[in-house]
């Protein structure tokens, strides 16, 4: 117990939420609170659906993140000071934000929205990499979890509280109180330990563009790494995919959906990311990607009853509770497995590349999903996705046989 309360309550992981909190910010600020804005202020309905391309830097950042394995700001160190760079650049351009006229000047709202997803991108870079590299092996299951709690109370600030204050004051004052919440990054980038780096950094932009892909694919089980990063939240990824379509089809109203989903599955959402953090520190990474594993899958099963059950409130209060929960857990445990396959010395782009990867499952999983749950109803699509954790379980048996960065 006392090894666990190290863990959780040293230094580096009050930094590690500080960060987290402000990675999280920008995202609704430039998706469902600028749409929200967008529509009060009676702005056509098909350029709101055109902005969505603004976040198009989020899915590409692995192609400047060696940029910032590379060269290093002349105060605060490598890590840091690219943390404080760019959460200064993001004050800068959500205030910016906050001066726009979003029917008048889109194109001019469009380009500081691309810009704070730029820069909210980049930061995304660095806070990933310090984070990596400032915590110990033991501190990498509770890390992750305490940077998904500061992000989520972060989307709920830029979210909801955003919302709710715009109700009670103008746009141009909520976006301006958002920037200023960047503060508790910037306090923390200044306060925070710089990581220490035993091996040498890449010397020139080449050896930081190229030397991350030849020291991954050096590593003896290298691909198995690669398709247990695309396959180990296959399930979850599926089950959750239509959600909202299957619970309406069910006959529960938007404010049941949005009551229960957003805020019943946050807090499970953060309450399993705590609890797997912990048992990965506990019981260690190879048995808590197992034990997370099989969970997730089970978890699935809840929304096969509930769609056995029908319209059945308590099922499905319990099926997002579970599956939240479950798959929060699971999340603990998955960041902290990318954290420890990175080599110190090209963190961010390892970690960028690694990230992006995951994002493949979800875009490429999601598109056959509503053919299936059509095909062969919702009974069998969920017991499909549930057969879905096998292959990523599969592969975790051949986890002895990955070998660790060498950095």
């Amino acid at each position: 117990m006392s090894a666990l309360l190290n863990a959780f309550g040293n230094r580096r992981i009050f930094f590690v939420l500080l960060l987290g909190f402000s990675s999280g910010i920008p995202l609704a600020l430039t998706g469902s609170t600028l749409q929200a804005w967008m529509a009060s202020e009676k702005v056509d309905l098909t350029v709101i659906g055109i902005f969505s391309l603004v976040g198009l830097p989020y899915t590409l950042k692995y192609l400047w993140s060696p940029l910032m394995d590379r060269f290093v700001p002349p105060f605060l160190g490598r890590r840091r000071g690219w943390m404080l760079v760019t959460q200064a650049a993001l004050f800068l351009v959500i205030a910016a934000m906050a001066y726009s006229e979003p029917k008048a000047h889109p194109g001019a709202l469009a380009l500081l929205s691309f810009l704070v997803a730029f820069c909210s991108a980049s930061q995304d870079i660095v806070v990933d990499a310090w984070r990596t590299e400032v915590l110990a092996p033991e501190e990498l299951g509770p890390g992750a979890g305490v940077h998904i709690l500061g992000y989520r109370v972060a989307m709920l600030t830029s979210g909801a509280i955003a919302l709710i204050l715009a109700d009670r004051m103008p746009w141009r004052v909520v976006y301006l109180l958002m920037a200023g919440s960047l503060a508790v990054g910037m306090t923390a980038s200044l306060l925070a330990p710089e990581p220490k780096l035993d091996a040498r950094a890449p010397r020139t932009l080449k050896e930081a563009v190229v030397e991350p892909f030849l020291e991954f694919f050096a590593r003896r089980g290298a691909v198995g790494i690669l398709l247990f990063i695309v396959f180990y939240k296959l399930d979850v990824v599926m089950a959750t995919a239509l959600t909202t379509p299957f619970l309406l089809e069910l006959g529960f109203t938007k404010t049941d959906i949005g009551a229960v989903t957003k805020g019943l599955g946050m807090i499970a959402t953060i309450a399993g990311t705590l609890a797997g953090g912990a048992i990965v520190a506990q019981t260690g990474m190879k048995r808590s990607l197992w034990i997370f594993g099989i969970l997730q899958s089970v978890s699935t099963f809840t929304f096969f009853a509930l769609a056995r059950l029908g319209h059945h409130y308590p099922m499905m209060v319990a099926a997002i509770g579970i599956e939240n929960l479950c798959s929060g857990m699971g999340t603990a445990a998955y960041a902290a497995f990318l954290m420890s396959m990175c080599d110190k010395r090209f963190t961010a782009t390892q970690y960028a590349l690694l990230t992006s990867l995951m994002a493949v499952t979800r875009v490429i999983v999601g598109a056959p999903t509503g053919f299936l749950a059509k095909t062969y109803g919702w009974e069998t699509y969920f017991v499909i996705s549930a057969l879905a954790a096998i292959p990523g379980l599969l592969l975790l048996l051949r986890y002895d046989r990955w070998k660790a960065p060498s950095a």
